[in-house]
């Protein structure tokens, strides 16, 4: 199938300003060049520094509730409330930085999720917690899809996925080691101390963004769709008009589905039920932190890895549909053999989170199939349905067992993970081939 390539056409590839580029700020820009580094580095360091504001809720909550007289039912409410808002606002960033492009989003990103650790760090009641996290979900919308949206603007189009890949690794980095950091910092400062140093990380972050962060000159497709956007409709009209476009095409449907069964499964395994069925098999609970770290790593590994050989194999679907079958069988190892040794168990986990780096593949596949003025709302999309399926995931089980569960229990309620991964696998054999030819 065609495609329109979501980058610039090669490294060092330069182009002459066009008066009509409304949306250029600045001198002339390289594709590839030292500024793009610059700039997608970061885009990465927010993702970063994001990631581990919201790591640090599942740390830091238990002294709000504390402080601010709150139950555990208000805290698990407001950490719901960051999810579906998170969710709700992905879907429009996308949209928005393919309208807009990342010189004025990115940097008004990182003042909202500045504003919301500033909220955090002041939280006395439900209300402010709450504000603090939907000022933060709306912020955070726009990181990791703005970094990959960065990569897919900044650098060649054979780099777009590999790109994404990184900024999945840098960000599964973060979350692998920004509990442990968080939780000793925390023993050193109060809470309100340590959202406070987050939110003047921030602002230093506000006044590198606005310095630094620019939109590349654009080639000559980019000039022809620079043109066309002094017709385009009304904002709001705009934005459900691209993401329509991105909704109608087959493969950005199709690689959601597959992404989001496999970061979904990865995210409910490593962040909640994976250590509860070691639990069940009566391992220590200090097991928990460990397989939730291992997880992330796996992660990091996995998500540049798989696109590192889909690029080699010059091939998307078949890495992507192994990948997640691979992550299937971890998946049902995890959950069903009767593992004694807590070392099988960290390996078993490390594996759910490598195969599930498979999932960066539908941001690829979704990326090479839609026109570069689409590429956000594609990644987007994506992304959201990743976060929809693994709040699911996280949910649904929870509903289906009883108040004190065995592992037989675990093993009824969890069998959807692997049947999801094998149904997302089969999606991914309908997904048009986008990697090109075989060299």
């Amino acid at each position: 199938m065609a495609t329109t390539s979501p980058a610039a056409p090669s490294e060092g590839t330069t182009y002459k300003k066009h008066p009509g580029a409304r949306y250029l700020h600045g001198p002339h820009r390289t594709i590839g060049g030292v500024e793009a580094w610059v700039v997608w580095s970061l885009c990465a360091v927010f993702v970063i520094w994001l990631f581990a504001i919201q790591t640090g809720y599942a740390v830091v909550s238990p002294e709000i509730q504390k402080t601010a007289a709150l139950t555990v039912t208000q805290i698990s409410l407001a950490g719901s409330i960051y999810t579906w808002a998170f969710a709700l606002c992905q879907f429009f960033s996308g949209a928005l930085l393919d309208r807009f492009g990342s010189r004025p989003l990115m940097a008004i990103a990182v003042a909202l999720v500045t504003a919301g650790a500033f909220l955090y760090a002041q939280t006395s009641s439900m209300g402010t917690l709450v504000a603090a996290q939907i000022v933060l979900a709306v912020g955070s919308s726009f990181g990791f899809v703005g970094a990959g949206y960065i990569g897919g603007q900044w650098f060649p189009a054979a780099r777009y996925g590999l790109m994404f890949g990184l900024v999945q690794c840098l960000a599964s980095l973060g979350s692998a080691f920004g509990q442990p950091a968080i939780s000793w910092q925390l023993g050193h400062v109060t809470w309100q101390q340590l959202l406070n140093g987050f939110g003047a990380a921030g602002v230093l972050l506000i006044v590198l963004f606005a310095l630094l962060v620019r939109n590349p000159s654009p080639g000559p497709e980019q000039l022809a769709q620079a043109t066309a956007r002094t017709s385009r409709p009304p904002l709001l009209a705009s934005i459900f008009r691209d993401l329509s476009t991105c909704f109608r095409n087959r493969n950005v449907v199709l690689s959601a589905a597959l992404a989001g069964v496999s970061f979904g499964s990865m995210l409910a395994m490593g962040v909640l039920w994976g250590p509860r069925v070691m639990e069940a098999r009566g391992a220590a609970t200090s097991l928990a932190a460990v397989l939730t770290a291992v997880s992330w790593l796996g992660l990091a590994v996995g998500a540049p890895l798989f696109n590192l050989l889909s690029d080699h194999w010059n091939n998307r679907r078949a890495p992507a549909v192994i990948g997640v079958l691979l992550q299937a069988a971890a998946v049902a190892l995890l959950i069903y053999l009767p593992m004694e040794t807590n070392s099988v168990s960290v390996v078993t986990m490390f594996c759910v989170g490598l195969f599930a780096g498979a999932h960066m593949l539908g941001f690829t596949v979704a990326g090479e199939s839609v026109p570069g003025t689409l590429v956000g709302s594609s990644a987007a999309i994506v992304n959201g349905v990743c976060f929809i399926i693994g709040g699911i995931l996280q949910a649904v089980p929870g509903k289906l067992l009883p108040a004190t569960p065995d592992l037989t229990d675990y093993g009824h309620a969890l069998l959807i993970m692997p049947i999801l991964l094998v149904v997302g696998a089969l999606a991914g054999f309908f997904i048009r081939e986008t990697g090109g030819e075989p060299a």
